[in-house]
């Protein structure tokens, strides 16, 4: 077995208590890095397995996470989910040395690099789908796709004896 190569990402009081703070990689999802009230350092891709919530920015307490989207709970140890709830993350080998924090420089590059966060928002629509309620229609449209909503302002009321 080889020896691993560290990369340095941060000192250890840089990292909130009871909170995360995120690495980049060059390709592939951000790294999340947690310390909790123990001073217990953790990193795991910022993803969570349901939805795909950023970790990073949910609540630390003890050894887990609550995903900021929908209170799952996330092991710091291992990435799982707690029951009864199922699903993984990866997790990242962390290292700290002299108050330094170090996450294995091969995993940063290789690990998880093909896995995306989720698209929010409305479901995508086929060029014949109806539009969506309330939405103007796109430039250049047949007048009878229904166009704006009509002006439905109050105009002014008649003089008194008109009409």
């Amino acid at each position: 077995m080889s020896a691993r190569d560290w990369t340095l990402i941060c000192q250890v009081q840089e990292i909130p208590v009871l909170g995360s703070r995120r690495v980049a990689r060059k390709q592939g999802l951000d790294v999340a890095v947690f310390r909790n009230d123990r001073n217990e350092v953790f990193a795991l891709l910022d993803r969570c397995p349901h939805k795909g919530g950023p970790l990073s920015q949910g609540i630390v307490f003890g050894t887990s996470v609550a995903c900021p989207l929908h209170n799952w709970t996330i092991g710091l140890c291992d990435g799982q989910a707690s029951a009864p709830d199922e699903g993984c993350t990866p997790k990242f080998a962390v290292k700290v040395e002299d108050g330094q924090v170090f996450l294995d420089a091969n995993e940063l590059t290789t690990q998880a690099t093909d896995l995306t966060r989720p698209i929010a928002g409305p479901a995508r629509r086929g060029p014949h789908a109806p539009p969506l309620r309330g939405s103007l229609p796109p430039e250049g449209a047949d007048p009878a796709w229904g166009g704006p909503a009509p002006d439905r302002r109050v105009s002014s009321p008649l003089p008194l004896g008109a009409g």
